[in-house]
Parts: structure tokens; C-alpha cells; sequence
């Protein structure tokens, strides 16, 4: 598993974490952690807990980040009322990649290599702690909602039930 800290999107998310004061450390799975519920299985805690990273485009062509709790889905109708947009474009795995720096499945909310427009799920904040990607589909790391928002500058918002 230690390959997996030698991953230079892993080491960019670790590097800014020391960089933002974050107290978490990544952790490396031996299983997978592409989806909110096998995240949840492999550290043994509620699917709510894990902040998923879900990435569309606006009508400008921007990306948009979702961190979202891993028991909703994105309501994107809700969303793009919200944000004023017609609706929120689907992305391929291309343009996550271009965008966030990372590949789909260890899309993390921090180490974006552009700038996007952040918005995080207000369920988050029903948890003391919350797990995110770090980079891998292997790696994740703990932190908190409030952390999250400064680490990110994302705004809360009620994106699904």
C-alpha cells in the first residue's frame, strides 16, 4: 500500500494538507473506495460520512464541484435552480482530469489544479468527522465540514436527499 503515498496526485493533496494546518492523515485502503459505499465498508463507518467529490460543468464551461454526503445523490435540477443555471452539465472522465488534476474514483475536494465553484452538502455537518478522496481510489483522509468549507471556500447548500 505504501505505492500508493508515492502517487503524485496523494502528494499533492498531503503536501497541501500540512500546507492548510489540516490534522487528518491519508489513509491507504487495501480495497477500493471509488464509491461513497465501498469507502464507508472499508473504514467501518456510515455511508453518510463520506464526502463524495461529484464534478459538472456550468453553463460557462467551469467546473463545478459537489462535495456531497455519500448518502444523497445530487439533486441537479435543485442545484442549477440554485445557482442560476439552465442545468448541470455531465462531464467525462477527460475533463475531471483536466480540471481537478485528479481521475475519477480519488477526485479529492482540496489540490485542484484549477480554479471551479465549490458548493458542499449541509448533511455533511451531521458528522463529527467526514472522509474524503486524497488523490486515489485508495487513499482517503478524515476531516471535518467546518474544515472542509475553509479548506475549500465551498458553499453550503442542500444538494439532494
Amino acid at each position: 500500500m505504501s505505492a500508493i503515498f508515492e502517487n503524485s496526485s496523494v502528494q499533492r493533496v498531503q503536501s497541501l494538507m500540512k500546507e492548510l494546518g489540516m490534522n487528518g492523515e491519508i489513509t491507504a485502503l487495501a480495497d477500493s473506495a471509488r464509491t461513497a459505499k465501498e469507502a464507508a465498508d472499508a473504514l467501518g463507518i456510515e455511508v453518510g460520512q463520506v464526502a463524495s467529490s461529484i464534478v459538472f460543468k456550468l453553463d460557462d464551461e467551469s467546473p463545478l464541484l459537489v462535495i456531497t454526503s455519500g448518502r444523497h445523490k445530487v439533486d441537479t435540477e435543485l442545484v442549477a435552480k440554485n445557482l442560476n443555471q439552465s442545468k448541470l452539465h455531465r462531464v467525462d472522465a477527460d475533463y475531471v482530469k483536466e480540471k481537478s488534476g485528479f481521475s475519477i474514483g480519488g477526485v479529492s475536494p482540496i489540490g485542484w489544479v484549477s480554479d471551479a465553484t465549490v458548493l458542499i452538502d449541509l448533511a455533511l455537518d451531521d458528522y463529527e468527522v467526514v472522509w474524503a478522496a486524497a488523490g486515489h481510489p485508495h487513499s482517503v483522509f478524515p476531516t471535518t465540514y467546518s474544515e472542509l468549507i475553509t479548506c475549500t471556500g465551498a458553499t453550503p447548500m442542500v444538494v439532494g436527499e
